[in-house]
């Protein structure tokens, strides 16, 4: 971590961003590269322009990959105008925070039981697994309507998705283009078997929303739940994980939270997620040349914005790396930068993550990780694999 924070400050104190090269992965063409953004100015800007800075090429891969994987993760995440905003505002009709208000709750009563099972298991066992997982998985299975029969596949091709090419994931570098299309093709199974139920579920209010004669295809609702489950998922699990480790290692953070559970949960969930950063970097990629920070881009660039580095930008956040619940000032990028891209289930998150920390600080109010975090094999996300607690 130290290693990162450094290369990171080095990055950031350069006098132009500096280009890398694209890495090998096996199963695409490196291109020419790309140039990493690091400071918060500049993936501000870079995400309020999203007609220069583009997401449609690609925005969760380095490389240009083929049109076979744009059939299963070719969801509004890696779509640009007017396409995106069509699918987006049918989308956000029924993704609304009144309709995530509805399981609030179901929220609380997750989070109940899982404390309940975490007492009876005893110290000792894997918090991601038994915590940190649990929430956001049944929550949102819940949401699209998803049986407790099916939470496996869900949980493992998630896994598989965002992998990031960890060994444990894919044990074959040769098989990963196999493996993450495998793991597409389950999920997409999935939702038209969803479909075909036609329950009052998320599914079936997406299946059915029409605006303006607009409505879903097939296609475009199975990219969508493959980026709801997995997404939905995996980076509320990491936040919680995350969360856990800092007010471990923060007791007098711990503290001041334990004084005002309720009046200081919120500001604390902001500065958890500034600093676990979940997804760390999504890409763009220039359709014209432009000038930013002083250099000139050129049309056809990639830039990585690295949300982890812009969230420890010293011309914005004071001590940056120091875990603060009571900070103040400084909008984090970790929900992704102003603009179109701006994640749709960041409200469904903030309420996830509270209400798990409520549940645990009010009941175990001296829960702590042990020992160092087995930790994802990734460049995208800042995952947490294994972590065990005690209490």
């Amino acid at each position: 971590m130290a290693e990162r924070e450094a290369a990171f400050a080095l990055l950031r104190a350069q006098p132009a961003p500096v280009r890398f090269a694209e890495p090998d992965i096996g199963f695409a063409t490196p291109g020419t590269g790309y140039y990493a953004l690091v400071r918060h100015a500049d993936i501000v800007e870079a995400s309020r322009n999203p007609e220069i800075f583009c997401s449609g090429r690609g925005a969760t891969a380095i490389h240009d990959l083929g049109p076979e994987f744009g059939e299963y993760f070719g969801s509004m995440i890696n779509m640009d105008d007017p396409r995106h905003a069509r699918l987006r505002r049918i989308v956000s009709r029924t993704f609304t925070p009144k309709m995530i208000k509805q399981f609030e709750e179901r929220v609380r009563g997750e989070a109940a039981r899982i404390v309940d099972d975490l007492i009876a298991k005893g110290p000792g066992c894997d918090f991601v697994t038994e915590v940190a997982a649990r929430l956001p998985l049944k929550i949102i299975c819940d949401m699209m309507g998803i049986g407790a029969e099916h939470y496996r596949t869900v949980f493992e091709a998630s896994n598989v998705i965002l992998s990031g090419g960890d060994p444990e994931f894919i044990e074959d570098v040769d098989r990963a283009a196999e493996l993450l299309l495998s793991a597409g093709q389950r999920l997409q199974d999935l939702v038209v078997s969803l479909v075909a139920q036609g329950d009052d579920t998320l599914i079936t209010a997406l299946t059915s929303a029409n605006i303006d004669g607009e409505k879903l295809t097939m296609r475009e609702l199975g990219s969508f739940f493959i980026l709801l489950v997995v997404a939905g998922n995996e980076t509320t699990r990491n936040a919680i994980s995350h969360g856990l480790r800092l007010f471990t290692e923060n007791p007098r953070q711990r503290a001041l939270l334990l004084e005002d559970v309720e009046g200081r949960l919120p500001g604390a969930v902001e500065e958890i997620v500034r600093l676990a950063s979940p997804v760390a970097w999504m890409r763009r990629t220039l359709t014209r040349d432009h000038e930013m920070n002083g250099h000139l881009y050129h049309k056809g660039d990639k830039v990585l914005l690295y949300y982890w580095a812009a969230n420890r930008d010293e011309a914005v956040f004071t001590d940056p790396y120091r875990f603060d619940i009571l900070r103040a000032g400084g909008a984090h990028v970790a929900f992704g930068g102003p603009g179109p891209h701006f994640c749709l289930g960041a409200h469904l998150a903030r309420r996830e993550i509270i209400v798990m920390f409520r549940e645990l600080f009010t009941r175990l109010p001296h829960i702590r990780s042990v020992g160092e975090p087995v930790r994802l094999r990734s460049s995208f996300l800042n995952g947490i694999k294994r972590l065990e607690c005690d209490f």
